[in-house]
């Protein structure tokens, strides 16, 4: 049966198999037909990580300016042996500490017990009204399991006094009294009642906000002659911390969430509230943010036309194809091209119609161009040797569409989006944060009703230097 179908073929006349490819050709797009809604684009988004290895010396400098003077006050504490007393205990000096492990430090922390101790107003201590003043030196020894919480305080999940680092003694009425005991019990019931379980010793919060103020502000980006402003909504805030054996205290903070698009001139005025925090696992150092403008169908028109209206552009040898009156639309995911031509040939002829041609656009990092691939058209009009003789010549003319359909947009990219850069660079007291190795390029063109969607995507990591 395959032999005699293909007897029966063969036996047509060649010009009318030819005629009848042509046509089935052409009827493969039709414009009249609606090909659905385009599927909407991904949302976009942001994801940033940065393993933060914070020095020693760093570290230091924070527990220092964080850590307040006053570590301790008490009034009328009854000191045992009919003995009463005021004091408090102050930081005297700056603290110094030692990471065991990957979770615990020791802590030495200089301080100085400033107070009086007396009898107690009864008995002798009726008699005796004076008191005596307190004022000794002590370096005692913590070792505490710092954490930060997810409302950004720092505080400490275990506590154990070490070492009280000196002696506290007085005479009453010739007696010498011995506080030290008194002075390790008050010190471990402080520690107890404020460093542990997560209790607050400092708070991080004002210089996470001060700081995310700076990265979190919405920005604005110059395209095509206009402005657009985008903000980002974090929804996930992730941190791991831990110390190294090297002394460090390694941060892995991780960051996603969405990008908001606004008018330039409705952005709001201020960065979106941090979430809390949860648990990060990725040790990755990586930025990546996706920055979604539009180019309207009518400046798309306007910039295609800059390369191919009017512009003649030879299909063969004896073929010139023409293109005027350019105009683009949605076509479901596809981009389409509705343009007049008119086909001048060396024998004198002049044939003329109008294609509709369809196509994916695409990014070629090459020539950091939009152009146009998986391109195909349909004879919307034009007389029936126009239809014949441009869909003979269908691939030729696809071909030249893709050569000259292009819309170069390097320089767009470097214009508008080269200051994201310097935007996203952040100073706080203890470092610098600024972006590098970054790249940015289209990741996704998204044919909507009204606009062509071009979802750019900037990659780099970010860069610390240590105050």
């Amino acid at each position: 049966m395959k032999i005699q179908f293909h007897r029966r073929f063969i036996n047509f006349p060649i010009p009318i198999v030819l005629i009848g490819l042509v046509l089935f050709s052409c009827k493969s797009i039709n414009p009249a037909v609606n090909p659905g809604r385009s599927t909407p684009p991904p949302i976009a988004t942001t994801d940033v990580n940065v393993p933060l290895k914070i020095p020693k010396e760093t570290l230091s400098k924070l527990l220092n300016g964080q850590i307040p003077t006053l570590l301790l006050q008490e009034k009328g504490l009854d000191m045992g042996s009919g003995i009463t007393g005021d004091f408090q205990l102050m930081r005297n000096g700056k603290i110094s500490w030692t990471a065991l492990d990957s979770q615990r430090i020791q802590l030495t922390v200089p301080i100085n017990v400033v107070g009086e101790v007396g009898l107690k107003p009864k008995g002798l201590g009726s008699l005796f009204q004076s008191k005596l003043p307190l004022n000794e030196d002590f370096a005692p020894v913590f070792v505490i399991d710092p954490v930060i919480n997810p409302d950004w305080s720092l505080g400490a999940e275990s506590f154990e006094l070490m070492d009280l680092g000196g002696n506290l003694a007085v005479e009453v009425l010739g007696m010498q009294v011995d506080l030290s005991g008194l002075l390790s019990k008050e010190l471990r019931k402080w520690g107890n009642e404020n460093l542990t379980g997560g209790k607050e010793i400092a708070s991080l919060k004002t210089m996470v906000d001060l700081a995310w103020a700076q990265v979190g502000k919405p920005f604005s980006i110059e395209w095509l002659g206009g402005n657009t402003a985008f903000s980002i909504q974090p929804q996930q805030l992730k941190i791991k911390e831990f110390f190294d054996d090297d002394q460090n205290y390694n941060l892995w903070l991780g960051m996603n969430g969405k990008i908001n698009s606004h008018p330039a001139e409705a952005a709001p005025s201020r960065a979106f509230p941090l979430p809390g925090l949860s648990q990060n696992d990725n040790s990755k150092n990586e930025l990546e943010i996706t920055i979604p403008l539009s180019v309207s169908y009518a400046k798309l028109d306007e910039l295609l036309k800059q390369n191919l209206e009017g512009k003649a552009f030879r299909v063969d040898k004896k073929t010139t194809l023409i293109p005027s009156n350019i105009k683009t639309q949605a076509f479901g995911d596809l981009l389409a091209i509705n343009m007049d031509f008119t086909a001048e040939q060396t024998n004198g002829k002049t044939l003329s119609g109008t294609l509709f041609v369809v196509g994916q656009p695409e990014y070629n990092a090459a020539t950091q161009s939009l152009v146009f691939e998986d391109i195909n058209f349909k004879m919307e009009s034009g007389n029936f040797g126009a239809q014949t003789g441009v869909g003979l010549k269908k691939r030729k003319i696809i071909r030249s569409i893709e050569r000259r359909a292009v819309l170069p947009i390097g320089d767009l990219i470097d214009e508008s989006m080269g200051s994201i850069q310097n935007r996203l660079g952040l100073s706080t007291p203890i470092a610098n944060l600024k972006i590098q190795n970054l790249e940015i390029i289209p990741a996704g063109f998204h044919p909507l009703k009204n606009e062509l969607l071009i979802q750019f995507k900037a990659a780099g990591s970010v860069g610390v230097e240590w105050k």
